[in-house]
């Protein structure tokens, strides 16, 4: 834990903090906001204490940073937002989920579980709370709400456009966001301060936790992407490791809907041999989880592949987990990893596929860096830090206890 703090003094020495911290987690992103903010007080708690009687430094050390609110509802289903506690002079960070379905609110006699629609309006209902008082709003949103509709097909609406354009509206200075489908709705507000990160870096990290003999290099692993538009994120983490490309073209038939999406007829796979060699598969969401599971499928029953790992951002699951259960059960994939950045269902830990890439330290030293206003580029390019953790798992014999050491690294 060395390295964290002496990333954090570096910062410390470089820049004030802009305003006191102050972090709003709302009821969707509890366990993230949770593990978030014992990371911050760490982080500051274990610095130098040269500054604790400095006025600029007021609220700098504390145990716990963030600022209760509550978002209670009427019989109707109308809701509303409550701040516990003054935000004026504030740097405020609000950290959402609007994918967590496990929330529920009454309405009319019925339970209700909260919908993205439902979140967001929670989120715009903080905003309104805090009434301009803040010294500046930062909005956390992991998964990019509305991320999937981000273009127009005929007569649709720009949904993600909109929503990005209205939090700016509402005065918000910095938004960042997680492997967004696709980025460039930053567009809808070109002055926005609009930041999409990428967790290549933990998906190898945890990997390499997980899998003993997992050899990383051009001979024994071929990084795949499911579809075109993963292409991407693929392309930069096997040229990072060193690996071959592989890529499926989803075939579809546009003539059909099926629950507001073309059905893909079939999965044509366009790469280099996999005989005998491990897959690593890279996307930014797993839904339902039929398209990532009849890739894997095809790797292994075609295309003879050792090992299949799914390595993606958010693991939705919105048809539950059996049919992953039933997919692992014949051996179609070897590993699931996905971050904490949504909501994970507590069954999802007891699964044996499963392993978890927590996203809380890494969060927390955005917000961090983003308090002192301090650059978090060289934090979204993942290169030194990938080649560090090969460098450090191939550079001698000891691989078991390098690989020990993997949980002291900075993120």
């Amino acid at each position: 834990m060395a390295n964290v703090h002496y990333m954090h003094d570096k910062l410390e020495q470089k820049s004030n903090p802009v305003a006191p911290l102050a972090l709003i987690v709302l009821p969707s992103a509890r366990d993230l906001g949770e593990k978030v903010n014992r990371w911050i007080s760490y982080f500051r708690m274990g610095d130098h204490n040269e500054h604790r009687n400095d006025p600029t430094y007021e609220g700098y050390y504390e145990q716990d940073y963030r600022l209760p609110v509550l978002l209670p509802r009427f019989s109707t289903g109308e809701g509303k937002a409550v701040l516990e506690a003054s935000a004026r002079g504030k740097d405020i960070y609000i950290l959402v989920d609007v994918t967590n379905h496990s929330i529920t609110y009454e309405m009319n006699g019925f339970t209700n579980h909260m919908s993205p629609d439902d979140h967001f309006q929670d989120l715009k209902r903080v905003i309104a709370a805090i009434n301009g008082k803040a010294h500046r709003i930062s909005v956390i949103m992991p998964f990019l709400y509305e991320g999937r509709q981000h273009n127009r097909s005929g007569r649709e609406s720009l949904d993600a456009a909109i929503m990005y354009k209205e939090l700016c509206n509402l005065g918000i200075a910095n938004f960042i966001t997680f492997d967004a489908h696709d980025p460039r709705i930053q567009n809808a507000s070109p002055l926005g301060d609009f930041n999409s990160v990428t967790t290549p870096y933990q998906f190898l990290k945890s990997l390499m936790n997980s899998v003993d003999d997992l050899i990383v290099d051009k001979e024994h692993v071929v990084v795949i992407s499911p579809d075109e538009g993963a292409l991407d994120r693929t392309v930069y983490f096997a040229t990072v490791i060193g690996a071959d490309t592989g890529m499926f073209y989803k075939r579809r038939d546009y003539s059909v809907i099926v629950n507001g999406k073309n059905p893909i007829v079939a999965h044509e796979f366009l790469g280099t041999d996999l005989n005998g060699k491990d897959a690593i598969i890279i996307d930014d969401m797993i839904s339902s989880g039929g398209s990532i599971l009849d890739t894997s499928r095809q790797l292994k029953e075609n295309m003879h592949a050792k090992r299949v790992f799914l390595c993606t951002t958010f693991g939705l699951f919105t048809d539950g987990l059996e049919v992953f259960d039933d997919a692992y059960a014949k051996g179609y994939f070897d590993k699931l990893v996905t971050t904490n950045l949504t909501y994970q269902p507590p069954e999802l830990m007891e699964r044996e596929w499963f392993e978890p890439a927590d996203m809380s330290r890494y969060t927390a030293m955005i917000i961090d860096f983003v308090n002192h206003d301090t650059s978090i580029s060289s934090m979204m390019t993942s290169t030194d830090k990938i080649h560090k953790i090969l460098e450090m798992i191939n550079s001698n014999e000891q691989v078991e206890l390098n690989r020990k050491k993997l949980d002291e690294t900075e993120f």
